[in-house]
């Protein structure tokens, strides 16, 4: 699994580079303690380190006996540790240099630098955490919103693994029973097919929630591109500056002042949302406002989801119809505006245009109905999910996703199978299939290019 086998001693900077306070050279393997007898000097304390104790005193280079830097060291023996080896960590003044040459003077003794992840694929290879904790840690170190960590957080204590624990309990128990019929055909074993079939339905029900889950979840985690679109003058600008809070987009009330595209991140209810504006969208004789439209139509059919900005003090017209059905089909928000004016369209209007879509009076000139305009957004996004915060398992992981879909297959083939009265022989196969596409998402079934792939999404030194 290693570069050179699992009796390497692996070391790296764990904190990020530039000046602060701290920096930590963290080092794991069976060399660690070793290490750290050879650099640290304490100032006083016993000869001899005591495991999880912290130590004050100066990394010393080998060579000369001079110190390197004062510092505070850890040394924790295994298995207690993250990696489940012995693991020394050197809290040092956090310079560039200062961490280099501590770092150095490490890898001097016989230690190699770690390659990006390794630590936690050590902890993983070693039974620590399973795949599915192991992928939480990077989700935790890259999460955007409360909410997002919120979700890696259930992740990394266990929630993903035992809710697939509990599927693979299910299916295991059928499996049992199935085998059982296939090795003593012989003997009198009732075939009770109620059981079996309620185990695959609660079974398949729960893969089948877990899948549904998948879109929520990776919203709250990724984030989206939402698109503001609409005619010219309609107020698309002056929306994007209210929900960003300052005023990123030029606006006039002269029709076509934005041409370019612009594209700001904010977050609305904890779902990190990269809000792009663009030109309004009509015909014109002008190559720079043309060349503008053709952006935004691009913009528009890469968005996940449109906000469409319609002019209440103004009848629909043949542009509105035009950009009705240019964003036909794709998830939208429809925001009638300038409300501060006499109106000439109602929300029942657009609701005969557009059925069962959310449509919010607004004003952005006035700062009126903005954050029921927010709420409808994140609403559409999520389609009134649960969210995190209810304890609810939710799939952010596109590799999961992938994993139960071929779970739930070979459940509804296993399923149909007994009803047909085909081969036990076959049955079993399609549950020993499901079993090891949920093995792959703990990582009992996963291959070496895939765990490969997840580390190395890793930074070096975690």
């Amino acid at each position: 699994m290693f570069v050179n086998g699992e009796r390497d001693t692996i070391a790296a900077i764990a904190t990020p580079h530039g000046e602060s306070g701290i920096g930590i050279v963290r080092i794991s393997g069976p060399l660690a303690e070793n290490v750290a007898t050879r650099l640290f000097r304490p100032k006083k304390g016993p000869a001899r380190l005591k495991s999880h104790h912290l130590y004050y005193g100066e990394i010393v280079d080998p060579e000369n006996g001079r110190s390197m830097d004062e510092v505070l060291l850890t040394l924790m023996r295994r298995p207690k540790t993250y990696t489940r080896e012995d693991v020394v960590e050197i809290n040092c003044h956090g310079g560039y240099l200062v961490l280099k040459r501590v770092l150095e003077a490490v890898l001097g003794q016989g230690v190699r630098l770690a390659q990006p992840g390794e630590f936690t694929k050590r902890a993983f290879l070693h039974g620590r955490i399973d795949l599915s904790q192991a992928e939480a840690v990077i989700d935790v170190i890259r999460a955007k919103t409360e909410k997002s960590l919120k979700m890696a957080n259930q992740q990394l204590r266990g929630n993903l693994s035992h809710a697939i624990e509990g599927l693979r309990t299910r299916v295991v128990r059928c499996l049992a029973l199935l085998e059982a019929l296939i090795d003593f055909p012989d003997e009198e074993i009732e075939m009770n097919e109620d059981v079996i079939r309620e185990d695959m339905d609660e079974g398949e029900r729960r893969v089948r929630e877990l899948i549904e889950s998948y879109e929520e979840g990776r919203i709250y985690r990724d984030g989206v591109s939402v698109s503001i679109v609409g005619k010219t003058n309609v107020g698309k600008s002056s929306l994007l500056n209210i929900l960003l809070r300052e005023n990123r987009a030029i606006v006039t009330p002269i029709p076509g002042t934005t041409r370019d595209v612009i594209e700001e991140v904010v977050t609305i209810h904890e779902i990190p949302i990269r809000l792009v504006d663009m030109a309004g969208m009509r015909r014109s004789s002008d190559p720079i406002e043309r060349e503008g439209v053709k952006l935004a139509k691009g913009k528009v059919a890469e968005a996940e989801m449109v906000i469409l900005v319609i002019d209440g003090s103004r009848s629909l017209d043949k542009n509105d119809w035009e950009i009705i059905e240019e964003v036909k089909g794709k998830k939208k928000v429809v925001a009638l505006n300038k409300k501060d004016l006499p109106t000439k369209i109602s929300i029942e209007e657009i609701h005969g245009v557009l059925p069962n879509i959310r449509a919010v009076e607004i004003s952005a000139l006035k700062n009126w109905g903005i954050e029921t305009l927010k709420e409808s957004i994140c609403s559409t996004l999520t389609g009134d999910g649960i969210g995190p915060d209810t304890g609810e398992v939710l799939i952010v992981n596109a590799r999961h996703k992938q994993a139960l879909e071929g779970s739930l297959q070979c459940l509804r083939r296993a399923k149909e199978g007994i009803e047909r009265k085909i081969p036990l022989e076959l049955v079993a196969l399609e549950l020993r299939s499901c079993l090891d596409y949920l093995g792959e998402i703990g990582g009992e079934t996963t291959t070496e290019e895939v765990l490969e792939y997840i580390f190395s999404q890793f930074c070096i030194g975690k």
